[in-house]
């Protein structure tokens, strides 16, 4: 539903949309600190905008500060920036710029920032934080621990500076929302919550379809994955007189583990700090730690993604040339793992879910499968891993459909030969071909989820589900925008797709009635004003 436009001196005419929920937020942020926690397509960077304009325009000759996590990001809110306000040039600070020729904010009253490159030049004494009547925080639930946000909110005052933290969720746990308010210095009261059930923003919504989609295991797998997990099992008992939690009979989890390491890491790094000598025991218990974590990650590539992916794997690890650490030496020696795979490099087929995926792509490329012809629609498949975007493209190109342009969306790190990442330059690019139609389907890592202006899609498709709340927020706020959209989640039964779905839904769940706690509005409340069919509760 398109509205009237935002009028304001130094908002750019007639191209912000004035929504009321946007305008009532704003007006609340000039009055005291606030988080705002919105899905991703509400209009959390709108938000960013207007409150910008107005303090800017109650505070004339002060600046404000928009902070990023990542130099993508803040290239982009920099354009943002130049499109919708009428404000000198921004300034564009990230660590591509030489500390030596950062010298100063210039004539510009916004200046666009990686939080490192701030924090640093803080302290060095080449920025000053009272320069700036407000700041903004995107991505706030990153202001926990030493994360750079934490630190530049320290040097912050509450009778100088206006502090605007926005995110998809602050965390499902009363501890990591606690935290975040408390860095940022926001009252309980400075909370603001949207979702899609509010009423004030039902008006500016499309209907998004939920649903998930259940394959078998084959049988190859599923015996590929006894031999692992009868691996998994021998580390966790030898690692257990060590670590407790991992005595017979407790579920072996990843959790379990990555824990057990932090323990035995903190162990060895006391003995040597007091000079006394590591055990022998204690090595032996690491070597198990670091074998049992590369047994979990192969069953896991195994099961949620397919044998080429976990083929892949092992091929990284023997490509040192036999240049082994102990822990990969103990897998790639064992019996049983040798085995597993055996028989996982028998398999000929693809996992099941990659031909779940490409048929949901390309229906949808046809208009829903109704007729033959290619559709405007766009699609976007979120994978956790590159291996596994590589073979979603190469299957999608290999169907010869001009009707399907696929292409894959990473990050910019390059992870060898055969894994180029894409520089700024290309992610920006493929996005406007993306936008201009020239590619319709988007096989995405992680990178298409925090922040990026990823365009409006017909059908998200999680290649596997993650267990985080935000992120399973990020990844569905990109459809549904311009148009009605659909989400389909891909879950292998009885593996840990299944755990981590209902595990993102718990934890979405329990930061919704947190964040009401915090604020003080019973549960009843607020049901009684929401359309539930569009609330988590629908999938519960």
């Amino acid at each position: 539903m398109a509205g009237p436009f935002v009028s304001h001196p130094l908002l750019q005419e007639g191209k912000l949309e004035d929504r009321a929920y946007q305008a009532s937020i704003v007006d609340h942020a000039l009055r005291e600190n606030l988080l705002v926690v919105m899905p991703t397509g509400l209009g959390k960077t709108a938000i960013a905008l207007r409150a910008m304009a107005r303090w800017l325009e109650r505070y004339p000759g002060r600046k404000a500060l928009l902070l990023a996590p990542t130099r993508p990001l803040v290239e982009q809110h920099a354009r943002t920036v130049r499109t919708f306000m009428a404000t000198p040039e921004p300034v564009v600070l990230t660590g591509t710029l030489a500390p030596a020729r950062r010298t100063g904010t210039g004539d510009s009253s916004v200046v666009v920032a990686t939080p490192q490159v701030v924090l640093n030049d803080v302290q060095r004494g080449a920025l000053h934080l009272e320069e700036f009547s407000m700041v903004i925080f995107d991505e706030a639930h990153r202001a926990r621990g030493d994360y750079p946000y934490v630190g530049i909110a320290r040097g912050l005052r509450s009778d100088h500076h206006r502090i605007l933290g926005i995110t998809a969720s602050p965390g499902s746990r009363r501890e990591q929302v606690e935290e975040v308010l408390n860095n940022l210095h926001v009252e309980p009261s400075g909370l603001e919550f949207r979702d899609e059930g509010d009423p004030d923003v039902l008006p500016y919504l499309h209907e998004i379809g939920f649903d998930w989609e259940y394959v078998e295991k084959p049988r190859a797998v599923e015996e590929s994955g006894r031999l692992l997990r009868g691996v998994l099992d021998r580390h966790a008992r030898a690692l257990a007189s060590t670590y407790g939690p991992l005595a017979p009979g407790n579920v072996v989890t990843r959790t379990l583990l990555l824990e057990a390491g932090r323990v035995l890491a903190a162990e060895i790094a006391a003995r040597r700090s007091s000079g006394a000598a590591v055990a022998p025991s204690v090595w032996q218990a690491q070597k198990h730690q670091a074998a049992a974590m590369k047994v979990a990650h192969a069953l896991e590539l195994l099961e949620t993604q397919g044998p080429e992916s976990l083929a892949r794997y092992v091929e990284r690890m023997r490509a040192k040339g036999g240049r082994y650490s102990p822990s990969t030496t103990a897998f790639l020696r064992d019996p049983d793992v040798v085995r597993a795979l055996e028989l996982a490099a028998a398999q000929t087929s693809d996992h099941p879910k990659v031909a779940k995926a490409v048929e949901l792509v390309r229906r949808t490329l046809h208009g829903g499968g109704l007729t033959p012809e290619a559709s405007p629609s766009k699609v976007i498949v979120f994978t956790h891993y590159r291996d596994m975007a590589d073979v979603l493209v190469q299957r999608l190109t290999a169907l010869g459909d001009p009707a399907i342009r696929a292409a894959r969306f990473v990050g910019q790190a390059t992870h060898g030969a055969g894994d180029p990442g894409l520089s700024q330059r290309e992610q920006v690019r493929l996005l406007d071909d993306f936008r201009a139609g020239k590619v319709n389907c988007l096989v995405a890592t992680s990178v298409a989820e925090e922040g990026l202006d990823v365009p409006a899609t017909d059908l998200v498709v999680f290649y596997e589900p993650v267990p985080s709340e935000i992120r399973t927020i990020q990844r569905r706020g990109r459809t549904g925008r311009s148009r009605a959209g659909r989400v389909v989640v891909l879950l292998t039964k009885g593996t840990q797709d299944v755990g981590s779905f209902y595990a993102a839904r718990g934890k979405e769940h329990r930061m919704r009635q947190l964040i009401e706690e915090l604020k003080g509005i019973s549960r009843k409340e607020k049901s009684s004003t929401r359309r539930s069919a569009m609330t988590l509760d629908r999938f519960t």
